[in-house]
């Protein structure tokens, strides 16, 4: 069960290898075709600068609770400063980040208007990495060695990624029993061969394989096995979810599980992320590919490269996999996430006393008032009427529902709830010590 999955995620130890871009979002509004040309006149109101490329799988990562060691390359520029000072800010070692003369750092910037991207404007050069930055590289890994986990390799094709670099890294992570995942760019798989995971989208899946775009997917995922010589190849098809494929000829499907498409900018460094945080904590990827799933979900829905946290991410396996709102022991570590950084208030309740007018009016007092506020009712009986808690589970109002639990004593030391209360026989509110309610009255 993917909440079972989702309380195993640990603190991961990873190293990011890869292309680090700037991005800038220049947000504003448009009114009026220029006379000059039939095209938008963009009145700027905003303009913002984050990590992009490997830098968005490093604030990805991070988000999700990993200890990360960056390594790239940046150009001697002011747009390289910018972006080491994003990662510092953002509490980033950028001692693995190199500078090499005479290449310029990658910059995207983004031109936005109502909520809808209207050009991308790229400044780059692509440039192969120089001999001597490439030995730093790998010595900077080897004296890093046994401070992280997993390796992700996020190439964007910006030169940085040389053949010789990647042999080199994936060779010692083989050595060392370090997984690597790899974010492709290109049609040719090889010089990724020995990765324990590739995961392409299906555009680059099917470049790759050389095979037809109506070839089957069984064949195309069969041919990038054997190209890169991997364990696995994860195909991200978009609408259509995530398709795994292993070397003993099994495949998983995972439909895509998203409310709204807004922006794919940056999904595939979502799960890229998620995917290495599977791996650092030990789960199959059949079991954490779902989580995987859920975080893209999550991204597309929203504007721009934004890491999604993991609070979120327990929020949205809450929502999928919690139908009746009712939580035990199981479900706990990830309703101690889900509630991070929100406005918690503590019911407690016997449903021995039923079901009354006055508990309704108690409930609709307490329910949020704003974005932020969740309701938890406590059921001080540790055997609940069925019944009762059917027509409590059905209320909007209510936003989780906890039998009593002795764990529960722990939770609310982690969650902080800012208001506790009990019902009264008299239908009517009183204020509770936390300790006294979770024991019971």
């Amino acid at each position: 069960m993917v909440i079972g999955s989702f309380s195993q995620l640990r603190r991961a130890k990873v190293l990011v290898l890869g292309d680090f871009m700037l991005d800038t979002y220049t947000t504003g509004r448009v009114e009026r075709v220029s006379p000059e040309a039939p095209v938008p006149i963009l009145h700027v109101q905003q303009t913002e600068d984050l990590p992009g490329g490997a830098g968005n799988v490093v604030l990805n990562l991070q988000t999700l609770g990993a200890d990360v060691i960056a390594v790239g390359r940046v150009g001697d520029d002011k747009e390289g400063l910018r972006l080491r000072q994003l990662l510092e800010e953002e509490g980033t070692d950028v001692t693995g980040i190199f500078t090499q003369k005479g290449v310029s750092t990658p910059l995207k910037n983004r031109l936005i208007a109502g909520g809808q991207q209207l050009i991308r404007v790229d400044q780059e050069c692509i440039s192969p990495l120089s001999s001597d930055v490439e030995e730093k590289v790998v010595a900077f890994i080897e004296a890093h060695k046994g401070a992280f986990e997993v390796i992700a390799i996020s190439d964007y094709a910006k030169g940085f990624l040389s053949d010789t670099l990647l042999r080199q890294v994936i060779g010692l992570a083989k050595e060392w029993g370090v997984p690597t995942i790899v974010d492709p760019k290109g049609n040719d798989f090889t010089k990724y061969r020995g990765a324990t995971l590739v995961k392409p989208n299906y555009k680059e899946a099917v470049a790759a394989s050389k095979l037809s775009p109506d070839a089957p997917l069984d064949a195309i995922g069969k041919a990038l096995l054997e190209e890169a010589d991997s364990e696995m190849i994860m195909i991200t098809r978009s609408e259509e979810g995530i398709s795994l494929f292993e070397r003993d000829a099994k495949r998983f499907d995972f439909p895509v599980k998203s409310r709204e498409v807004k922006d794919v900018t940056g999904a595939g460094d979502t799960v890229l992320a998620m995917t290495t945080m599977t791996l650092a904590s030990g789960l199959s990827l059949s079991e954490g590919l779902e989580l995987s799933n859920i975080a893209a979900g999550i991204a597309i829905e929203r504007l721009g490269c934004v890491p999604v946290s993991l609070s979120e991410l327990a929020e949205r396996v809450l929502e999928t996999n919690v139908s009746n709102k009712i939580f035990d022991g199981d479900h706990l570590f990830a309703l101690e996430q889900a509630l991070v950084d929100k406005e918690l208030t503590i019911l407690g309740i016997n449903t021995e006393e039923g079901v009354s007018s006055a508990l309704f009016s108690q409930i609709q007092k307490l329910a949020k008032q704003k974005e932020g506020e969740r309701l938890m009712i406590y059921l001080i009986d540790s055997d609940p009427d069925p019944d009762f808690l059917s027509i409590l589970s059905s209320l909007h109002e209510v936003d989780f529902i906890v039998i009593q639990s002795h764990s529960l004593a722990s939770l609310t030391e982690k969650i902080a709830p800012k208001r506790v209360y009990t019902l009264g026989a008299d239908g009517l509110l009183a204020k509770a010590e936390p300790q006294i309610l979770l024991h019971g009255l």
